[in-house]
């Protein structure tokens, strides 16, 4: 499995969670990280590179590692390899096919609809990149789709995340020092992909306030402060708290009335599955791509149409005033993502390793 690392974002919790299912169901695991960023459980042996790249990064180094990446490949002779990274530089991902991956069977997992973080834009190098790979993996239907339409390509499955049901419950167990009553963004705090403030103005315009139902926003990013000083400008400072990213969120989403996601676009967000798999609701806006994927509306949670910050805002006074609606959605939560088990996601990827080998 190549990754990018194993922390912070929901592709990596992913990847995390592959190598664990892989590994269960028998298969010698490797993992190669291109960065040093290791906090997610895994299983299997680790190639760690971002040790390699040290404090002062240049050319030498950067060689360094593609060299130890490609005999690493050679010595140990895998049968698959496991790509989850982005590929947005075109001229590394032709040395990448053309000298380390040139004899492999290769996956390539898709984890965002903004597929061209992942696939070449143009479809000339696609064919001169991809034409040979063994398989495409996207991890929602919506993603597999515009795969398909914009490549005229047919070797695309989808395969969701993983959620891992059993660990959520265990870590959920810890406490929190929160005394008070709240809904719960979690996630990178990136306001161009996730529109935090789509969050905070819909919030502000609630009346969650009246009830005392505060919002925390977990995290941590490159918009901290902007966000900080949105919170500030909007006098909100008493409602609106800001936990950074912790590397145990359940506890808070346990205990949460329920978790919001506003983003512009996403894969299949963690977000949404973890915080149902320990009986939180959630409300999200139906964005492209993952969330009308999970949610049933109003069964396990509501969908809003994306950027309305006027529907954003009834949502979050249903659930707190709708008890009925409410308690439904909590009840029903748990249920709802049970196919997303890693027991259900791990016979889709051992079927499509049968079909590769």
């Amino acid at each position: 499995m190549v990754v990018s690392s194993l922390s912070q974002g929901g592709a990596e919790r992913s990847a995390a969670l592959i190598s664990i299912m892989l590994s269960d169901l028998g298969h010698e695991v490797h993992i190669v990280s291109v960065l040093n960023n290791i906090d997610y459980a895994y299983k299997g042996t680790l190639l760690n590179l971002g040790l390699l790249k040290g404090d002062n990064d240049n050319f030498l180094k950067r060689l360094h590692r593609f060299k130890v990446f490609k005999n690493y490949l050679n010595t140990q002779d895998f049968d698959i390899i496991i790509d989850s990274r982005s590929r947005p530089r075109a001229f590394k991902e032709l040395l990448i096919q053309r000298f380390i991956y040139k004899s492999q069977k290769v996956i390539y997992v898709i984890h965002s609809y903004k597929i061209h973080s992942y696939l070449p834009k143009s479809k000339w190098f696609y064919n001169l990149f991809f034409n040979k790979s063994s398989q495409i993996i996207a991890v929602s239907d919506a993603i597999k789709l515009k795969i398909e339409d914009f490549y005229g390509i047919k070797n695309v499955e989808t395969i969701y995340n993983a959620v891992d049901i059993g660990n959520s419950a265990i870590k959920a167990i810890s406490k929190t020092n929160i005394e008070f009553d709240y809904i719960l963004f979690f996630g990178r705090l990136t306001d161009k992909i996730k529109n935090l403030s789509l969050l905070i103005n819909a919030y502000k315009n609630s009346k969650l306030r009246s009830k005392r139902v505060k919002l925390i926003i977990l995290g941590s990013g490159i918009d901290e402060l902007l966000l900080k000083q949105k919170v500030k400008s909007d006098e909100l400072e008493e409602f609106v708290k800001f936990i950074p990213h912790t590397k145990n969120p359940f506890p808070y989403i346990k205990n949460a009335k329920f978790t919001v996601l506003t983003s512009r676009y996403e894969g299949f967000p963690m977000v949404i599955p973890e915080s149902l798999s320990l009986n939180t609701p959630v409300i999200s806006v139906d964005c492209k791509s993952g969330p009308s994927e999970i949610i049933i509306n109003e069964t396990n949670g509501l969908l809003v149409e994306n950027y309305n910050e006027k529907e954003l805002s009834e949502a979050m006074n249903s659930f707190i005033f709708d008890d009925e609606l409410y308690n439904a959605c909590k009840t029903n939560a748990k249920a709802s993502v049970e196919k997303f088990s890693l027991k259900n996601i791990a016979k889709d990827w051992e079927n499509i390793l049968q079909e590769i080998n």
